[in-house]
């Protein structure tokens, strides 16, 4: 029986400093499958791409992989023929130390964009890092990814498929550059559930979307942004049911929605969370739209942060989204407090108590924009004085 539930049998995982790091802390993680895995990954949609993303991609194309390895610190992006190499001399070293092909290592990198990476450091971090591999060793490995994060973010989930428990086991970093159009950061995930990777790609897609696809902190996506599972089958379960695979499907949403949020939480200077939450849009594409503008204007954030209910900001934005809208349909909420009815204010004692609910670090917008029945949402965070100097210093 495991004693953790930072554990999931077959998978190891460790973690050590290589010297990439500013502040010289953790900086370089493996997370190794004793068995072959199915694997799944989803990748940025920036046009601008990473190195290790590029080389990801195609050892992930024959859904089959054994190992990541995954540095902070430098992204290695915009590094040219150069990066790309030193992307695959790393996944060569591993492979090499690990005794497993060189397209069985996934890797992945945060950090500065546009400076070599130093390959040598990792091959020099490499015999402590194999040696190091624990089976409770994915918290220290979630510490190690971290950049501008000021926590490390885990979630794990406990399901039955075939009458065999089995375990989801996720990390991710990111408190900036997250806006995406795909997933958000890095993400890695790890099950002993037995499915084949066609599935796992149709599953991971879906979740995707409803998750990291779904928060905001500044509007940037990353060169870097990736999201990898590896699920070894070592729980035994016979084949996926449809109740199996709508029963993993669902945790595996459980988990990857608990890191989103916790992103969101994390957002770099972020003193709030807020739930953007759009109703009544004419198609479903409205109402993603209006959700992700509202949730990322600069004024309405920092209106946010000032515990301001100034509605004209979210107005202004609504206007701006390209969406089907008649400013006097639109009703505006702060939690149960209605602040705009008809397009007009409700007044100075609706704003006094909403300003009241948004001293909260948590709570709910909700606009109704009365043009059809379609609905989504966004989570965002405040924007602060405390993500300019994070951001005006991140190479210093």
């Amino acid at each position: 029986m495991q004693q953790s539930e930072h554990m999931v049998q077959g998978f190891k995982a460790s973690a050590v400093k290589a010297g990439l790091k500013k502040d010289k802390g953790l900086d370089l993680a493996l997370i190794f499958s004793e068995r072959e895995t199915a694997v799944a990954g989803v990748f940025t949609t920036n046009k601008v791409v990473a190195a290790p993303v590029i080389l990801t991609r195609e050892h992930t194309k024959n859904g089959r992989a054994r190992a990541i390895i995954a540095n902070a610190g430098n992204a290695n992006a915009c590094t040219g023929k150069a990066g790309f190499n030193d992307a695959r001399r790393t996944a060569e070293l591993v492979a090499d130390r690990l005794g497993i092909g060189s397209d069985e290592v996934l890797v992945a990198s945060t950090g500065v964009i546009g400076q070599p990476l130093n390959v040598d450091n990792i091959a020099q971090a490499l015999p402590a890092l194999v040696e190091r591999l624990s089976p409770d060793g994915i918290p220290t490995a979630a510490r190690a990814i971290m950049t501008t994060d000021s926590f490390a973010k885990i979630s794990h989930f406990e399901g039955h498929a075939g009458g065999r428990p089995y375990r989801i086991l996720g990390v991710a970093k990111g408190a900036g550059m997250i806006m995406p159009n795909m997933a958000t950061m890095l993400c890695f995930i790890v099950s002993d559930i037995r499915i084949d990777s066609h599935d796992l790609n149709g599953v991971l897609s879906s979740s995707v979307e409803t998750t990291f696809n779904r928060i905001t902190v500044d509007g940037d996506t990353s060169t870097n942004d990736t999201v990898l599972v590896m699920a070894n089958g070592m729980a035994g379960n016979t084949a996926l049911t449809e109740a199996d695979s709508k029963g993993f499907a669902r945790g595996l949403e459980t988990v990857m929605g608990e890191l989103a949020q916790m992103i969101v939480r994390d957002g770099e200077g972020a003193t709030k969370v807020i739930h953007m939450e759009i109703k009544g849009a004419y198609s479903a594409s409205d109402a993603l739209k209006a959700a992700r503008t509202v949730g990322n204007s600069s004024l309405v954030k920092t209106a946010c942060y000032g515990q301001d209910p100034n509605w004209g900001r979210i107005m202004a934005a609504l206007g701006r989204a390209d969406i089907v809208m008649d400013e006097e349909k639109v009703d505006i909420w702060v939690n149960d407090i209605l602040i705009v009815s008809a397009g007009l204010g409700k007044g100075q004692e609706a704003e006094k108590k909403a300003a009241e609910i948004m001293v909260r670090k948590e709570y709910t917008i909700t606009i109704d924009l009365h043009q059809g029945n379609f609905e989504d949402r966004i989570i965002t965070c405040d924007l602060t004085h405390e993500y300019v100097s994070i951001n005006a210093s991140y190479r210093t």
